[in-house]
């Protein structure tokens, strides 16, 4: 093991939390974006004497991070990534409330809850995967269709009682626009990775990555165009007051810990379905579109789009379980980020943007227990900056937002994100990046979860799996 500065070790947590915050607060960026970037400087750094153990540390840090602070425009904003996109509905209803700051602090207290709790299963979880892993990988494909199919029927889009359909085929329309959403995106995948080797970056920086373009497009650019086609009015007042039992928020971590770590070690699997399956056991009805009169809803075109849907106006009794779920949400990101780094060590796969990049960097999957802590040691001191620095942002984001015209930032972000896709993947990444976002907006207008856009990773990893 070489000479760890301490100092050193506090200031490459201190930059990836830092990265973590733009990323998370950014619509449409990623810390797969960093993470990408920081291996392309990798070689430069190392020159400077800044060893690949340090630019591992920023990577996790800023992974780490992302999963604090990304609730903060999902809540705020409407405006999720891949991982937050199933968080909007009860976030909005409580910023539609006056109470997006509490959304905040419930999910950066489901965060901070499920580092500790991580911690805790991780030498369980380790020894019992390691010990049945062999048998998922022999029937992973049969697993994989399982949790589809689950992702599928629960899919109910708008409530059949709402709708002007009187039809018995009408509750199953959703579940086949899920179908066709799922269908479509996997089928972009298979065309994308079987012709990888065609991009060629502008700028060299290194082996250039087809997942930067699919996933930009999908779950970046995609809302950000939603973002810009809809508007939305923050509340002039935003409490922070926890009004949830904790008896909830302890129900809440843990069971997004348990789904977080689970879906770590299968591939294919996001967040965003760990957090749709703690969102069906904790009775959450995501697509109930309902909405208080005394609210107004964005409009997009003459259609509505689920981002801004509040799925419990008709029915409050469901409040404590929507702010249950942003508890569990935020765990199940949490705890999937750091359930990554396990898996990568105990069998030696990748699972996440993070992983590929600190497998990349490091040039191996085995790490030392000495290294593995200190990675454990800069992620908790990562979760404690970023659990404050959550606190005070969802605090003042509603005043913040009063002198930020968020049309002009999302365009921003927007050209700023394809001008980084054409850099990094040439002109047939920007090509997959320009149809993979329309594809991306069709959840909004089936009125659909945008988790089924998964279909890109999950679809290809079957087909291999056969």
């Amino acid at each position: 093991m070489e000479d760890v500065s301490l100092i050193i070790l506090f200031l490459s947590v201190l930059g990836g939390y830092l990265l973590g915050i733009i990323s998370g607060l950014l619509p449409g960026v990623h810390n797969n974006n960093f993470a990408l970037a920081l291996i392309a400087l990798a070689p430069f750094l190392a020159e400077k004497g800044l060893s690949p153990f340090y630019i591992a540390v920023i990577i996790l840090s800023n992974a780490l991070s992302q999963t604090f602070h990304d609730v903060i425009p999902s809540v705020f904003l409407g405006a999720p990534d891949g991982d937050t996109a199933l968080m909007v509905l009860p976030g909005h209803r409580l910023l539609l409330d006056g109470a997006g700051a509490e959304a905040v602090r419930l999910s950066a207290l489901g965060s901070a809850g499920s580092v500790v709790a991580s911690l805790i299963f991780v030498l369980p979880f380790s020894l019992f995967f390691k010990a049945i892993y062999p048998y998922i990988e022999a029937h992973m494909a049969l697993i994989l269709i399982l949790i589809v199919f689950l992702m599928l029927a629960s899919e109910k889009g708008e409530s059949v009682e709402d709708s002007k359909e009187k039809s018995p085929f009408a509750k199953y329309k959703y579940k086949f626009f899920a179908l066709v959403l799922f269908l479509i995106t996997g089928l972009l995948g298979l065309f994308a990775f079987d012709r990888e080797s065609l991009m060629v970056p502008v700028v060299n920086f290194g082996e250039p990555s087809i997942l930067l373009p699919l996933l930009s497009g999908l779950f970046g650019s995609s809302q950000l165009i939603i973002s810009l086609l809809t508007s939305s009015k923050i509340p002039e007042e935003s409490v922070s007051a926890l009004k949830l039992s904790r008896k909830r928020i302890l129900r809440g971590i843990l069971t997004g810990s348990a789904a977080g770590s689970l879906v770590a070690w299968l591939p294919g699997l996001s967040s965003a379905i760990a957090a749709l399956l703690t969102g069906l056991a904790a009775k959450v009805d995501f697509d109930r579109i309902t909405l208080k009169k005394k609210t107004s809803e964005p409009e997009l075109g003459k259609l509505k789009t689920s981002l801004y849907s509040d799925p419990y106006a008709s029915n409050p009794s469901t409040l404590e379980s929507s702010k249950e779920f942003i508890v569990s949400n935020s765990g199940v990101n949490t705890s999937n980020a750091i359930f990554g780094l396990v898996a990568f060590v105990v069998i030696g796969r990748t699972r996440s943007g993070a992983m590929v990049a600190i497998e990349d960097i490091l040039e191996t999957n085995t790490l030392d227990l000495p290294i593995l802590l200190l990675f454990f040691a800069a992620m908790v001191l990562t979760a404690l900056f970023s659990y404050f620095s959550t606190i005070w942002i969802g605090n003042n984001a509603h005043l913040f937002l009063k002198k930020v015209n968020y049309s002009k930032l999302c365009a921003g972000v927007l050209i700023g994100l394809a001008v980084m896709v054409y850099l990094f993947t040439g002109l047939f990444g920007f090509f997959i990046f320009v149809i993979s976002t329309p594809i991306g907006m069709l959840s909004s207008f089936m009125n659909v979860r945008k988790s089924h856009a998964m279909g890109v990773i999950l679809l290809p990893v079957i087909l291999y799996f056969l």
